[in-house]
């Protein structure tokens, strides 16, 4: 079976209108069309959701969301559950992203949370990319007890049936805001997803293990992504701030349609 790559774009809070952000969506969609080995998901704000699920796009393009509730239904004021979004015509979901774990202000989601709204999104049917990552790097290791912690209290006890086909976005919190000359080296990405494998492969076995999708995210600009792609040994990247500049989320898209 042939082997996509996934880029998946982040939008966060932005930007700040319907028109922008139809005319940011449609700059993707042109470029979208082109691809041969690419699926892009794009992960506006819940209220752009709508508007641009009324725009004709292609089969390699698709919908996502930035978060769910970990609730089903109820009343919990300003949570936007699963079932919304997958009514929305939205095929994924962003779970555990670094901001939401470790927001400026407040409590962030505990693993256990995120677990929740993991599962949350496969009974409903939604693609969920959990993001896990360290805050900071030490030279005696302890960042890959830390990641392998997030892997494991995130998705103990799920069904294997949905582990399959997992999504895991490995996204270093010290690189991001970084230029990608002092981010990570490809090198040491695919030294990352190598261990990611491992830990998976420890937990769940190898089908689980080798069936896995590790993207990379943290300051991936259009210079880097070609050697996180070929070097890193990733199946894809979550792009942030350059997924909001047409011109070069559109050569990231480029760089990243190489055959698997």
């Amino acid at each position: 079976m042939k082997k996509h790559t996934i880029v998946v774009a982040n939008w966060k809070m932005n930007p700040e209108t319907p028109e922008e952000a139809k005319k940011i969506f449609n700059g993707i969609r042109l470029a979208t069309k082109r691809l041969k080995n690419v699926k892009v998901v794009v992960c506006p704000p819940f209220p752009f959701l709508y508007p641009l699920s009324k725009l004709k796009y292609p089969k390699n393009l698709f919908l996502g969301a930035q978060n769910i509730s970990n609730e089903i239904k109820g009343s919990f004021t300003g949570e936007v559950s699963a079932n919304m979004i997958k009514n929305l015509e939205a095929k994924f979901v962003i779970i555990g992203h670094s901001e939401r774990r470790y927001p400026s202000a407040g409590e962030g989601e505990s693993n256990e949370v995120i677990r929740k709204k993991l599962q949350i999104a496969f009974d409903v049917g939604l693609t969920p990319i959990l993001c896990v990552g360290e805050k900071e790097r030490d030279n005696e290791g302890a960042y890959l007890a830390f990641i392998k912690n997030q892997i494991k209290e995130c998705l103990i006890g799920l069904s294997k049936k949905y582990l399959l086909d997992i999504i895991v976005a490995y996204e270093p919190i010290w690189a991001i805001g970084k230029s990608y000359k002092n981010a990570m080296s490809p090198t040491d990405i695919h030294e990352i997803v190598l261990y990611i494998r491992k830990v998976l492969d420890e937990l769940f076995g190898r089908n689980i293990a080798t069936g896995a999708k590790v993207l990379y995210g943290g300051s991936v600009e259009s210079e880097s992504a070609l050697p996180i792609m070929k070097y890193g040994n990733v199946d894809g990247l979550l792009i942030g701030h350059a997924s909001l500049k047409p011109e070069q989320f559109v050569e990231i898209l480029k760089e990243s349609d190489i055959k698997r």
